[in-house]
């Protein structure tokens, strides 16, 4: 209040000043060129100069009024301009969730144009755009959303590799996701990408080396993480047992290798020990393997194991063959044991031990591995009616059937 007071005081003592000053010095200003002659005194010179220049400041601000779009002198052309970004975002999104790609590209593009903050409406565009094979221009679109949201850089990165797997181009979803790994090492949304594209390339040397940040970063858990690891090894096993194929002559040393790496737990895996054993049979090493399923089997018993333990040769056949009859007291009416059974027996020539065993499988479960099995013990031993008859019960089995047709008498 004191300060306002002062301020007129003040105003009004300059006033009688320039008063006082206009009264006593009128001043006298002359102005002649070409005829044209103009005289005032100096303080009304001054004064038209004053107001000259305040009439061009006020010409300038009001221009720039009216070049100015959307601004104070229309702001219905600015509220109109929104409700077109806001429509066209709405009716993006819903054609984006209806599957109509061409207008949600075209709506969703509109609405990232006019919009602060567009990164959602860029990356669905985006998406519309690669959902009818316009890779590049769905490329061009997360361009744009990197450039104007550059600090979202992450999440344009996820999104296109989404994309590029979707399209098939898991080559290229691998390489944007690991520029993106090496950046951010222990995002979990990285990672659980990182880990489907190479599931679904089988690169499972890759695979092997993000096994531990996996089990770290809790991507996978419990089950999923076992099954994923479990599908690792037996390529690493079955691309160890190849390696052992390519080096001339049959090698096992990468296969064992590779078999040591696995902790004690993974070797008593089923699906581990039949991978394991299934490429020493590949390579050879019947007897390696035999010895392998052999104390599996004393372990734990499991009808998978002891179909392949059938197939083996041993050292010793009829310990082989003991070894598998010391099973049947527990599993006396599992197929697969009988099977094996019969097979063991034919390895060490027991012919009609090796019948039975056929037999009395196929009263438990008509397969078609045990009728073939037995249709050709009974063709070598000169049984042809049988073994056909044999041979059309295993027709039936796989649900086919021979048609009813003349056949020549004896």
């Amino acid at each position: 209040m004191i300060r306002a007071v002062l301020l007129l005081i003040l105003v009004a003592a300059d006033a009688t000043a320039l008063g006082l000053a206009v009264a006593e010095h009128s001043g006298y200003v002359l102005i002649a060129w070409k005829g044209l002659r103009y005289e005032s005194s100096l303080w009304v010179f001054l004064l038209i100069i004053a107001a000259a220049w305040l009439l061009f400041i006020g010409l300038r601000w009001l221009l720039r009024l009216l070049l100015v779009s959307g601004g104070l002198l229309n702001p219905w052309s600015r509220r109109q301009r929104g409700r077109r970004q806001q429509l066209a975002a709405e009716k993006g999104l819903l054609d984006l969730i209806e599957g109509r790609w061409e207008r949600a590209e075209r709506h969703l593009t509109l609405a990232a144009e006019g919009e602060s903050q567009p990164l959602m409406y860029y990356l669905g565009a985006a998406r519309a755009a690669y959902k009818q094979g316009r890779v590049e221009q769905g490329e061009v679109l997360l361009e744009k959303a990197l450039q104007r949201q550059p600090q979202a850089e992450l999440a344009v990165a996820l999104a296109h590799a989404e994309l590029q797997r979707e399209h098939g181009d898991l080559a290229g979803a691998q390489e944007t996701l690991q520029a993106m790994h090496e950046r951010h090492p222990r995002h979990h949304l990285v990672l659980d990408q990182l880990q489907r594209t190479l599931t679904e390339r089988g690169d499972w040397a890759a695979l092997l080396e993000l096994l531990p940040e996996l089990r770290k970063a809790r991507v996978l858990e419990g089950e999923a993480l076992a099954e994923l690891e479990r599908r690792v090894w037996i390529a690493r096993l079955q691309h160890s047992g190849e390696q052992g194929l390519n080096q001339g002559e049959p090698a096992l040393q990468p296969l064992s290798n590779a078999w040591q790496q696995l902790s004690s737990a993974q070797r008593q895996d089923v699906e581990l020990l039949l991978a394991y054993a299934g490429q020493l049979r590949a390579l050879g090493a019947q007897e390696e393997a035999e010895e392998v399923l052999r104390k599996a089997l004393k372990q734990g018993y499991d009808q998978r194991l002891i179909r392949l333990y059938g197939q083996l040769r041993g050292r010793d056949p009829a310990r082989q063959l003991q070894t598998a009859e010391g099973l049947l007291k527990e599993h006396p009416q599992d197929p697969q044991l009988l099977l094996a059974l019969g097979r063991l027996c034919l390895q060490n020539g027991l012919w009609g031990k090796a019948r039975e065993y056929f037999e009395i499988s196929l009263d438990f479960s008509r397969s078609a591995e045990t009728c073939a099995e037995l249709a050709r013990l009974l063709a070598s031993q000169g049984e042809v009616e049988a073994s056909n008859r044999l041979l059309l019960q295993l027709l039936e089995v796989q649900g086919q059937q021979l048609p009813a047709l003349p056949q020549p008498g004896r």
